[in-house]
């Protein structure tokens, strides 16, 4: 009997008993589904943070400022961070502080407690990638002078002012604040909560609206992205003259955030899959089960082929591609049911998430599939192995006396 009469009295032996078939199959359908579905999102995970990196630009630094506070002998101030980018134009092109306020926001009559506020310079637009759609950005003399002034995000200004918002007023703490300017939409889904639901103000209000004098954060530019390292080394070391000890201060550029953010991805997507991977063991024994009650029930067909000349070989490889056969069939149907399920669930959460103009969609790897698949009839082949190594064995007269 060759590969192909085998393949086909495989598919033979599945049809006569199609439900327990489907019962057999279905742990490894559930465990291959189980992993396009993990490998999926992750990937689409990984793409919206690297489509984020790539849109705020590789060229960019964050430094956080865990220091003593204003006031002590063991502090940064904002002029010292502007002189040393002074200092350096060859290595730092430019500079913002980033103030994160807590402020309750009001616009259109309206609270907006998804909104996001941030206190930052006028350099923020370039160094963000940004542009304006209505009025203009912050200015020198706003951030100087700590003017009462703000841009606001394409959804502020669609769901509270109707599209416009310039001149309008926003309600920061009880606060009015004049919005100058009105931000392009970072992405096509613009919804509450997102990248496009912000208010940006000058630092200097930012720090008046926090009742403090320290700022904690600041992001700089540099030239280029091979430049960055340098730029990096630059800021460490006028941080640790101030502080004396780098426990005050962390400093990351964009490509170490971009390194960090898919090694901690990828190592997460491993032992989600591992864990997946246990339905598959799962199914593996399901299959070998049933192939040792096929086994039992095929005992006398087992005699009747060995008394007219199979060999081990013959019986071993028939049952070894049964149990495949129904293993390939359910990792097929386990890639449809995770791709399925991967879009749906992907649509589902990029309806509701965004991330700097970033959106998320899941993403199936070719490469994920093929393992998925590979892996699926690896299992079948190795569980099936033994009941194959059984049926091979029987005794002709034996089976043939076998009721």
């Amino acid at each position: 009997m060759n590969l192909s009469q085998s393949f086909r009295l495989a598919l033979k032996s599945l049809a006569t008993s199609k439900m327990r078939a489907l019962l057999t199959m279905l742990g490894i359908i559930i465990g291959v589904a189980a992993v396009i579905v993990i490998t999926s999102l992750g990937n689409g995970m990984q793409k919206m943070m690297n489509d984020q990196f790539e849109r705020l630009g590789s060229n960019l630094i964050q430094v956080q400022i865990y220091g003593m506070g204003a006031g002590s002998s063991r502090s940064v101030e904002p002029e010292d961070m502007y002189a040393l980018a002074s200092d350096y134009p060859q290595y730092l092109s430019g500079i913002t502080p980033m103030v994160n306020c807590m402020a309750a926001v009001r616009a259109g009559g309206e609270d907006q407690s998804s909104t996001s506020l941030y206190g930052v310079s006028e350099d923020y637009m370039n160094m963000s990638g940004d542009s304006i759609a209505q009025g203009r950005y912050l200015r020198f003399v706003d951030v100087d002078r700590a003017r009462n002034v703000c841009v606001i995000g394409a959804y502020l200004s669609q769901s509270a002012f109707g599209g416009g918002g310039v001149g309008e007023t926003v309600y920061l703490s009880g606060v009015p604040y004049t919005v100058v300017g009105v931000l392009e939409a970072a992405s096509s889904d613009v919804s509450e909560g997102s990248s496009d639901d912000a208010v940006y103000i000058p630092y200097t209000c930012a720090l008046r609206l926090n009742n403090t004098a320290m700022i904690s954060g600041y992001v700089f530019t540099c030239p280029s992205q091979e430049s960055a390292p340098v730029a990096k080394a630059i800021i460490e070391n006028r941080l640790f003259q101030t502080f004396q000890s780098d426990d005050y201060y962390f400093v990351m550029t964009s490509a170490e955030m971009m390194a960090a953010m898919n090694t901690m991805m990828s190592t997460m997507m491993v032992v989600l899959v591992a864990i997946a991977a246990i339905s598959l063991l799962v199914g593996g024994i399901g299959i070998m089960n049933i192939m040792l009650v096929s086994v039992t029930e095929r005992t006398r067909e087992i005699g009747i082929r060995k008394s007219l000349g199979a060999k081990r070989a013959n019986i071993r490889s028939q049952f070894i591609i049964e149990a495949g056969t129904t293993s390939a069939i359910g990792g097929i149907l386990g890639i449809a049911m995770g791709m399925g399920l991967a879009n749906v669930v992907g649509m589902l959460i990029g309806s509701s998430m965004s991330a700097g103009g970033a959106t998320f969609t899941a993403v199936t790897a070719p490469n994920s599939v093929l393992l998925a698949f590979g892996v699926s009839v690896g299992i079948g082949v190795l569980f099936g192995y033994l009941p194959a190594n059984k049926a091979a064995k029987l005794n002709p007269i034996d089976a043939l006396r076998y009721d």
